[in-house]
């Protein structure tokens, strides 16, 4: 895998310049985490060489200092969102984090349920976590968020919140995912925390869309392709420019909330200590990028993924024609097409050619190998053997899993386990080779070479099922799908 961020530096700077914004509070300082806290896979796929935990392992040295609130969104507990990169639902992940976070030492306090307006399933929710022993608290909605600055910064407004109670000096603000109301919690609490007679700070720590960046970076395209399904919009920060006559990039929604942050900290200290929403952030990850070329063709390959994403969620009906669309403009800026991903056209090349499903992999060295569907195996499992046959230096002839073996197994899965599909997957063909290499030279050596895969790009002609697109996932393989199903 071709590196381009340097993940020792990041650590280094990152948590050096965090350090330094807390020492600009007091007392209290409520940290709003942007993206994820750990398991930030859009990161390090954009920014190869960037790893998942990074921003934990960072925060890790002031786990004694610091407290977790962890926040969801009433609308998004109603509907049922879905992290998709790990398949579960953001109300199930709440209690994912939250069990993560006490694992590696920290202190989670509470949860928050916000934009409140009554619903039934928000109050379901909040009784199971009481049942469990979680203090949970409700925000509500506010007539005229964000702009409505009178209202919202009064009784009627932030006032009317749960006050959160806290105890430590460094209050960690994250959340599932992106739109579920962290920013707007914060600064009801130093609006709350006002009326109690503390003085609380705010700082923001994001990742993306990178400030230091130019606009139409790939980078901070796939940013607003990770985000189509809330249209959040990349804009130069128009307060920063004023301020400092420079360009900085920041998103729409930080923008629009800017001048309530602002009437707030004027409310509380006579002065704003920000100038403009880039100044809240403390984002350092456009210093540590060491190779543009890589992390622009990773964020490329990013943008196509999120498209195909988008697609088949369309397919199977969680989707809507709006987030295609979005994405398919990004294309435009970022001057890519869907055959930009060699291996998409290399996949349908070869569909077009067979009649059968296809599937495609581009390894490290940029080698495409391809594969079809069988009597016997998928179009992933064939893939993969394919693939690990030629990293291993075996010639392709060479069948690595007899058929007087995969019958069998065929034979199980239809009479015994009600399977409605006779072919093998990823994860049996694995088994299967895993059970082999005991006694086969030849299939040791096609295991040893599975870490190679991680990094590689594959695309199928058909939708694969969850088990593959776990098994690639697990493998490190950026994945992706033509929005058919499997007849």
């Amino acid at each position: 895998m071709k590196y381009g961020f340097d993940n020792e530096k990041y650590l280094k700077i990152q948590s050096e310049h965090i350090k330094e914004r807390i020492a600009q509070f007091g007392n209290k300082l409520y940290l709003e985490l942007g993206g994820k806290l750990f398991d930030d896979y859009h990161a390090s796929r954009v920014l190869p060489g960037f790893q998942p935990d990074s921003k934990l392992r960072m925060l890790s040295q002031l786990s004694d200092h610091a407290e977790i609130v962890i926040v969801i969104s009433a609308v998004d507990i109603e509907k049922n969102k879905v992290r998709n990169d790990l398949g579960i639902t953001y109300d199930e992940d709440v209690l994912r984090l939250r069990n993560e976070f006490q694992k590696r030492g920290f202190l989670v306090s509470s949860v928050v349920v916000t934009h409140y307006n009554g619903q039934k399933s928000a109050d379901a929710f909040r009784e199971r976590l009481e049942r469990m022993g979680i203090t949970t608290y409700f925000h509500y909605l506010i007539d005229g968020y964000p702009t409505n600055v009178d209202l919202i910064a009064s009784d009627e407004g932030f006032g009317r919140n749960d006050y959160i109670a806290t105890t430590r000096p460094l209050v960690i603000v994250t959340a599932p995912g992106p739109g579920s109301g962290k920013m707007a919690v914060c600064l009801s609490q130093l609006y709350n925390e006002h009326k109690r007679g503390i003085e609380a700070g705010y700082a923001k720590f994001e990742t993306f869309p990178v400030w230091s960046l130019p606009l139409k970076h790939p980078v901070n395209i796939a940013y607003e392709a990770a985000t189509a399904d809330l249209n959040d919009v990349n804009m130069i920060d128009p307060f920063h420019l004023e301020a400092y006559g420079k360009t900085a990039i920041n998103y729409n929604r930080d923008i629009e909330i800017f001048p309530v942050l602002n009437a707030l900290f004027e409310g509380i200290y006579g002065e704003n200590p920000y100038k403009s929403p880039t100044d809240m952030g403390v984002n350092m990850v456009g210093f540590c990028i060491n190779d543009d070329e890589v992390c622009c063709e990773a964020s490329k390959d990013e943008i196509i993924r999120r498209y195909f994403t988008a697609l088949n969620e369309l397919a199977v009906g969680k989707a809507n024609d709006s987030e295609i669309s979005k994405i398919a403009l990004l294309f435009k800026q970022a001057k890519i097409n869907t055959a930009y991903r060699k291996t998409t056209v290399a996949a349908r090349e070869r569909a077009e050619q067979s009649g059968r499903y296809c599937s495609a992999i581009e390894l490290e060295d940029g080698t495409i190998i391809t594969a079809e569907s069988g009597d016997l195996l998928g179009p992933s499992a064939a893939l993969l053997l394919n693939a690990l046959k030629h990293l291993a230096g075996i010639e392709h002839s060479i069948k690595l899993i007899p058929q007087a073996m995969i019958e069998p197994i065929q034979h199980t899965k239809m009479s015994y386990l009600r399977s409605h599909n006779p072919r093998l997957h990823t994860d049996e063909v694995l088994v299967a080779l895993s059970v082999l290499s005991t006694r086969d030279e030849n299939c040791r050596r096609a295991l040893e070479m599975l870490p190679k895969l991680y990094g590689c790009q594959v695309h199928s002609t058909v939708m694969l099922g969850e088990v593959d697109r776990k098994i690639f996932k697990k493998l490190g393989v950026g994945l992706t799908c033509d929005p058919k199903r499997k007849s």
